[in-house]
Formats: structure tokens, C-alpha cells, sequence
């Protein structure tokens, strides 16, 4: 012992977070890169608990059942054609269009619990949690569709175009929802609570049974029909029965001589519309 004080410890240096890329093409891939890493914790979440996937998968199953066996005897299609082949594409397109309540479902879970704000402090790319939400809610509605196709093949429905076709049938209704999941977000964050979720629940049935999907709109009043032709589900839904080659009893107005090309306009114009939306609100939050 010299008596000799020890040395103090060196302060120790704030943590930094990391710097954000300077470059676009940088900034694009942190942001993806971002996405995919909240995309991953739903698929992780799905794969723990897969009965949430099937129990989603429930009700649609239950409607094709009740309209293919105990409605589609009394149901004829204009123009003639087998109503099973005439209502798949419906029910396909019905399916992306009640994703719309788990987008908005989910995005107000994370909010009430706390997650969305956690997001928001850490140092990641602002539309990351978005990007990520879009990228988990395409997954599991690709999931979906492919085992609702599945399931129509085996209650009597088939395409009878080339393959490339049919893929574009199903590329069209991913595409829609695509759209759908950006309005989802958006309302999600609008909302913020279960008020956003009732709203967009009870919307669904409106949005799905106002369309083309079970019956041709030429048997509905006049009216009723134009409405019904002007939903971009209806130019879904006819654009994917002219690629499967199913009965599309086509009207003669425009929009409905046009299905293909508006089956791609819609979806785009809401992406253009809802996605920056979404990235707005998402930066603008007030916690």
C-alpha cells in the first residue's frame, strides 16, 4: 500500500444509435430490411399458434358450403354456366376483403398494448412497422387463398385456362388485397381502439354483397347494380372469371367491358393513395 488513490473509472460514453444510410437505394433496403424483421414477428406468432390461421379460414369455408350446396340449386347465372365456377372468384375476392378487419385488428392491438409506441422509440426506418405489417398481412393471405383454392377444387370449381392465366386470376386478387391492407393501416391508426375495428366489420358485408360475387349485377335494380359495377371488388371478380375462364355474365356498361384494366387501375389508385397515408400518420403520432 503507497497510499496512492486508484484511478477513477472513465466516464462512460452515451450510446449512439446507429446512422441511417444516406443514399436512397440505402435507405430503401434499411427500411425493407426494417419490414421484414416485423413482418417475421407475426409469422412467428402464426406459427406458434396456427389455429388463429384456421379459425380464420372457418367462415369463408362455411359460405362456400351454404351457397354451393344449400343456395346454389336455386341460383342460375346469365347466361348459363355452372354457379359453383360462377361463385369461387367471389368468394376468393370475399376472402381478401375481410382481411380488411384483421389489418385493422392487429394494427390496433399493437397500439393498445404498447408495441407501436415501443416501435417508435427504437432506431429503425419510420416505415418499417408499416412496410412490416403489409408484408405479414400478404403472407398470410397468400396462405389463405391458396388453401380456399384448394378447397374449391374439391366442392367442384376449376380453371380451364392456361396456367400463366390463372395466375394472373390470383396475382389480381392479391393485388386487391394489397390496396385493402393499406386502408386497413390507416384506419388502424386513425382510430386507434376497438372503434376502428367495428367500423371496418361492419363495413365488410356492404363492401363483399354489393359486388358481383354471388349474383350478376344485371339482376339487381338498375341503380343498385351501377353501384354494385363501380366496386373495385366487382372488376376484381369479373377480371378473375375471365382468367379462369369461369361464367362472368359481363354487363355492357364500361366498367364492366373493362374489368381487366380496372382490376389493376383500382387497387393502384388506392395504394397511391392510402400507402403514403399510412407512413404520414404513422410518423405523426401523438403516443
Amino acid at each position: 500500500m503507497n497510499g496512492t488513490a486508484p484511478n477513477p473509472a472513465p466516464p462512460a460514453l452515451p450510446t449512439l444509435p446507429p446512422a441511417q444510410p444516406s443514399g436512397p437505394l440505402a435507405r430503401l433496403g434499411w427500411a425493407g430490411a426494417d419490414g421484414w424483421t416485423v413482418a417475421r414477428r407475426d409469422v412467428l406468432h402464426w406459427l406458434r399458434q396456427p389455429w388463429e390461421l384456421l379459425f380464420g379460414l372457418l367462415f369463408p369455408v362455411l359460405m362456400v358450403l351454404m351457397f354451393v350446396y344449400l343456395l346454389g340449386g336455386a341460383m342460375s347465372v346469365p347466361g348459363g354456366g355452372n354457379y359453383t365456377e360462377y361463385l369461387m372468384p367471389g368468394m376468393f375476392a370475399m376472402v381478401m376483403v375481410f382481411g380488411l378487419g384483421e389489418t385493422v385488428t392487429a394494427v390496433t392491438t399493437d397500439s393498445t398494448r404498447g408495441v407501436t409506441d415501443r416501435f417508435r422509440s427504437m432506431p429503425m426506418a419510420s416505415s418499417a412497422v408499416v412496410v412490416g405489417r403489409c408484408l405479414a398481412d400478404m403472407l398470410r393471405s397468400t396462405v389463405t387463398l391458396v388453401i380456399l383454392i384448394g378447397f374449391g377444387m374439391l366442392v367442384g370449381w376449376q380453371w380451364h385456362g392456361s396456367a400463366g392465366a390463372a395466375l394472373a386470376g390470383f396475382g389480381l386478387l392479391l393485388l386487391l388485397r394489397f390496396a385493402l391492407v393499406w386502408i386497413g393501416i390507416y384506419v388502424g391508426l386513425v382510430l386507434r381502439g376497438q372503434g376502428g375495428i367495428a367500423v371496418i366489420q361492419t363495413l365488410e358485408f356492404p363492401i363483399g354483397f354489393l359486388s358481383n360475387a354471388f349474383v350478376a349485377t344485371a339482376t339487381m335494380p338498375l341503380w343498385l347494380g351501377t353501384v354494385a359495377d363501380w366496386n373495385p371488388m366487382s372488376s376484381t371478380v369479373a377480371a378473375a372469371r375471365e382468367l379462369f375462364g369461369n361464367p362472368a355474365a359481363v354487363g355492357d356498361s364500361w366498367i364492366t367491358q373493362n374489368a381487366l384494366l380496372m382490376a389493376v387501375v383500382w387497387p393502384l389508385l388506392l395504394v397511391a393513395v392510402f400507402a403514403p397515408l399510412c407512413v404520414h400518420r404513422y410518423r405523426n403520432l401523438s403516443g
